[in-house]
């Protein structure tokens, strides 16, 4: 075995191999006390031999190896639970980047954050350069984001670009229940990455959910809880940039889905985590790629265009893609089919966005009202709503709605205008326009439509300004915290509240007059998109094109302002 590899070994893993000696020790020891006792038996005379032979040598033995095995478990058990990194599981996960499996060219649906992340892969592949002109190296990358987006997968793909060793750990693994527990972890970590660096050249270690321990250090709590907590981010500071002299080029890559300014800012400052790389949903062109990459793994049919997914998918993740085209293949198998269609895509869209079918049986009567509620959502939808097409409308019961209506912008929004939360509004007042005006009286399932509207308009007086009394800021703004469980307060009169909530209930009206002028003009409309879904129960994008077709309606361009 190469001398320098056998050095890192022992460094590793000194604490194994120190009390295997120990306990090699104790076993020679035993061994010897055995032929001692022997030797003396064979001196007695026949008498004490007896008595010798039926007591003390057992015994002794006995006591020995009761002593050795307690001994034992209790130093694997001292050390394992007050050091947490000599023979925790922590660390020990080592996974080549010849293991990890996810090559750069797998890295689709993120195309500019991959471009930012090559650069991430440069500067770590090409150290010698970097130290020629007298450039920093690079220790930390945080990724921020939401769940699904792929941070994981992108740091996998950084290890395998790179070729260097990975060793991943999870936030909440540094957490234990006694003090000191978790930054032993995280020195054993970081020892380890050390280590492997030394022998190939760096190391990625790779930390998920970093917020469990990158959170803004807290007081002392009982029992040391604060103690615990600020010791575990002090040793991950003083790891990333501490006293050490040496470079050990070893890259620490963190994943969050929370906020970078919820995190510690000593965490955040340069010279830690000096790279931020936002990972957030895919665009239209992304989600294209992930449905080709995904569906290029299965078998479907030639008539299903990833584009019109893409259009359709708003919104969603990577991972919701993905799990997407798993549902998909799975219903085509249930139904006996040899390829993915475009049916089997459509309900796994429903399972992935309203949940799976109920086993809600509706009466005949509750059908008809439910298709007169989801009639009126369609309708208002498609004729009023800016950037939104109606993809979807059904009466079978998912996830405690009797029906839905799915309609989704073909783009991304990122600053709604006045009109789009005027549309929303009037969207969700549609279903109790057409109950009143096909039943004469309404139900409770306009409960969760109201409760929707009514946030719109209130975000729109209280924190847009979008009120009709001209009242302007974000009133929220100015909320302050009240001690003693007084909770949050608003530091606003009461006359101003009033008009803010006047000004609420004008917008409220005012969509439902509008809402009322449009369904009761289009009465025949509302009557035959009813009837279609309860002879259907659901109505995919075309043929609700083509009953708004039949009456000579087409959605309206140009709403928004330019």
């Amino acid at each position: 075995m190469d001398t320098r590899k056998l050095k890192k070994f022992i460094k590793l893993h000194w604490i194994k191999l120190t009390l295997l000696i120990i306990g090699g020790a104790l076993l020679i020891l035993v061994i010897y006390m055995v032929i001692l006792g022997i030797r003396s038996f064979i001196t007695l005379e026949s008498f004490y031999k007896k008595m010798t032979l039926a007591g003390i040598p057992i015994q002794l033995l006995f006591s020995i190896v009761t002593a050795f095995i307690f001994a034992t478990i209790y130093t694997f058990m001292w050390i394992h639970m007050i050091y947490g990194g000599g023979l925790a599981k922590l660390g020990q996960k080592k996974i080549k980047s010849t293991q990890v499996n996810v090559k750069w060219k797998d890295v689709v649906g993120m195309e500019s954050v991959k471009k930012e992340v090559a650069e991430v892969v440069n500067l770590i592949k090409d150290r010698a350069h970097l130290r020629k002109i007298g450039g920093k190296i690079i220790k930390g990358v945080l990724m921020v984001g939401p769940p699904g987006c792929g941070k994981t997968y992108l740091a996998k793909a950084i290890a395998t670009e790179t070729g260097l060793p990975f060793l991943a750990a999870v936030g909440s693994e540094f957490i234990g229940m006694f003090v000191g527990q978790g930054a032993a972890r995280m020195k054993n970590l970081f020892k380890e990455a050390r280590t492997l660096a030394e022998l190939q050249g760096g190391c990625i270690i790779f930390i998920d959910e970093i917020d469990s321990i990158a959170r803004p250090r807290v007081g002392i709590t009982g029992l040391g809880g604060g103690i615990s907590y600020n010791a575990t981010i002090n040793q991950l500071l003083t790891e990333l940039d501490g006293l050490r002299q040496e470079e050990n080029n070893i890259v620490v890559i963190g994943a969050t889905n929370v906020r970078e300014d919820e995190l510690d800012p000593a965490l955040m400052r340069a010279g830690r985590f000096d790279r931020k790389i936002y990972v957030g949903k895919p665009g239209l062109e992304d989600r294209r790629k992930l449905f080709e990459y995904y569906l290029k793994k299965t078998s479907y049919e030639a008539s299903v265009d990833c584009s019109i997914l893409a259009r359709k998918t708003v919104g969603f993740s990577p991972a919701d893609i993905a799990n997407m085209v798993r549902e998909a293949s799975l219903i085509a198998v249930r139904n006996q089919r040899e390829k993915i269609t475009y049916k089997d895509l459509s309900e796994a869209y429903d399972r992935v966005v309203f949940g799976l079918k109920s086993g809600i049986t509706l009466s005949e009567r509750e059908k008809v009202w439910t298709a007169y509620h989801e009639a009126g959502h369609a309708i208002i939808a498609y004729l009023t709503h800016p950037t939104d097409d109606v993809i979807k409308a059904s009466i079978i019961p998912r996830k405690g709605y009797l029906g839905y209506v799915g309609h989704t912008p073909s783009e991304e929004i990122h600053a709604p205008h006045k009109e789009w939360f005027l549309a929303n509004i009037k969207t969700n007042l549609g279903s109790f326009v057409a109950e009143k005006l096909k039943f004469g009286t309404t139900t409770a399932g306009v409960e969760s439509d109201f409760t929707n509207a009514l946030q719109f308009a209130h975000n729109m007086v209280w924190r847009w300004g979008m009120g009709e009394s001209g009242l302007l800021g974000n009133f929220y703004g100015l909320s302050r915290y009240t001690p003693w469980g007084g909770g949050m307060s608003l530091n606003i009169s009461e006359k101003t509240k009033e008009k803010l909530d006047e000004d609420v209930q004008k917008i409220m009206n005012k969509c439902l007059k509008e809402v009322e002028e449009i369904l009761t003009r289009e009465r025949e409309l509302l009557e035959y998109f009813a009837q279609e879904l309860l002879k259907k129960e659901e109505l995919e994008y075309d043929e609700i094109i083509e009953i708004f077709k039949k009456y000579g309606k087409e959605k309206p361009k140009d709403i928004l302002p330019t």
